[in-house]
């Protein structure tokens, strides 16, 4: 059964304000969501990752519960900070990876609900890209680390910008095709 994501909104706020009662409410409907999304993400990930879903999860959430002072503005706002949070726990796992040998973990930045494109591209070149489109336009950037590193909907990416779904829908799809010719791939975005 989800929960609402006002309560969930209110237990965070609740925890942001120092109520420890608060965080062990919490701490199940994150940890699940949190499961997810990183499910989500490590299905992009080659087949034979070393990186399980379980460890990327307990290491964003050990990282997410030890922000202090932070005010949880929303369920969206707390999923932005933990998309973020898995972005660089991939890039640190792929960096350490490489250090040891040549080549690295494969992701991919397909998605279901969008047009097909099959771009795979290492965790770092995605990395990278995504810090150039930072300069370009740091909400289109946002927009690829919500929806690729944490699996945000298009609505609930929306809902953490303040934007429209449809001003969403439009810069993913340009954010997309940057990111294409950043890392070298010619698919077309149908």
């Amino acid at each position: 059964m989800e929960r609402d994501p006002k309560e969930v909104t209110q237990l965070l706020e609740r925890w942001s304000g120092g109520d420890k009662e608060a965080l062990d409410e919490l701490t199940p409907l994150i940890y699940n969501e949190l499961k997810r999304v990183a499910r989500r993400q490590m299905m992009r990930e080659r087949a034979d990752h070393t990186l399980e879903s379980t460890a990327l999860v307990h290491e964003a959430y050990l990282r997410l519960i030890d922000q202090k002072g932070t005010k949880w503005q929303s369920r969206a706002h707390f999923f932005a900070v933990a998309s973020e949070m898995a972005r660089r726990i991939l890039v640190d796992y792929a960096k350490a990876r490489n250090a040891k040998k040549r080549g690295g973990p494969k992701v991919s930045l397909e998605d279901s609900p969008e047009p097909s494109v099959d771009l795979d591209a290492d965790v770092i070149a995605v990395n990278d890209a995504l810090d150039e489109l930072t300069k370009l336009d740091s909400r289109q950037a946002k927009i690829v680390e919500l929806r690729y590193f944490g699996g945000l909907t298009i609505e609930e990416t929306a809902e953490v910008l303040g934007v429209s779904t449809p001003t969403v829908k439009r810069d993913w799809l340009v954010a997309r095709a940057f990111l294409q010719r950043a890392l070298g791939q010619s698919t077309p975005i149908d």
